[in-house]
């Protein structure tokens, strides 16, 4: 067995808080940088060239790519040889984030009762999963989502009998919708499976691998190549000023589910699509 300080847990992801925030991961600078090698609108060339140049300015200042800092969501992945010694995972990472975001003078988004709406002033409680595998390691992977396109996030239960068909009219009219409201060009994570509360989570961890990957099965990765296609060719365009560059990726994640059900998440993200991961 190997034990973990959880101060050591409460360092890490207090600095994930700022360096996601802060720096655009390559993914997606590459793709901002294709895009306007490739977008036929000037207007839309216009824009991506502005949003290429605020992610540079944060990188370099160190300063957050976008007021909404997000609410903190963590994806963890829990050696089962790893013994975590002090505070508990959970009350670790809720430390950790008051920590990036009070330090890092990250905007606080987070308010305690969903009707009552007093802010917590540090941006807890977070959003955490917990998955147990082999190992004595912790993986941390840090999503801050702002609301602007969680907002435009959508769920369905469609019939067994919809298929395929429904799936990719599903999520494209969840892109029509969601028009310029998530920041375009927009990333979109889809949950197709598992239960209602499953597929939503599916749809938010697809949103926490790059762009640059393919799902493993060739059936979905040919699925998010296509959906990539469709949501292109809705002509929203950077921050809804037209254009061929609508999303700049597509990612699906999947699981079994009940043969009566086809659950389907839509989780809508901005341009930035942030996130961050550390071993331990």
């Amino acid at each position: 067995m190997r034990t973990v300080s959880s101060d050591e847990i409460v360092n890490a992801v207090a600095k994930m808080c700022v360096k996601a925030t802060c720096h655009i991961n390559q993914d997606i600078s590459g793709a901002l940088a294709g895009a306007l090698e490739t977008e036929p609108s000037e207007v839309s060339k216009g824009v991506l060239k502005d949003l290429i140049k605020n992610a540079e300015i944060a990188d370099t200042k160190e300063v957050p790519i976008c007021q909404d800092t997000g609410m903190a969501v963590f994806f963890i992945e829990i050696g089962q040889e790893v013994i975590v010694e002090g505070d508990t995972l959970t009350d670790a990472v809720n430390k950790g984030v008051a920590k990036g975001y009070t330090e890092g003078y990250l905007r606080k988004s987070v308010v305690a009762d969903p009707l009552r709406r007093v802010n917590t002033k540090d941006n807890t409680p977070a959003v955490i999963y917990c998955d147990f595998v082999k190992g004595d390691k912790i993986k941390i992977t840090f999503a801050p989502k702002g609301f602007g396109s969680e907002n435009k996030s959508a769920l369905k239960m469609l019939n067994p009998s919809d298929g395929l068909d429904g799936v990719i009219d599903f999520v494209i009219d969840t892109a029509r919708k969601a028009g310029a409201n998530p920041c375009p060009p927009m990333v979109l994570g889809v949950g197709i499976g598992g239960t209602m509360d499953k597929a939503a989570q599916l749809a938010k961890k697809a949103l926490t691998r790059d762009i640059t990957s393919r799902n493993s099965d060739e059936y979905y990765a040919e699925l998010e190549d296509l959906l990539l296609e469709k949501v292109n060719l809705l002509g929203i365009g950077p921050q809804g000023m037209g254009g061929a560059t609508t999303a700049l990726g597509v990612n699906i994640e999947v699981f079994p589910t009940h043969i009566a059900g086809l659950p389907v998440a839509v989780n809508v993200s901005c341009h930035a699509t942030r996130h961050a991961s550390v071993i331990i």
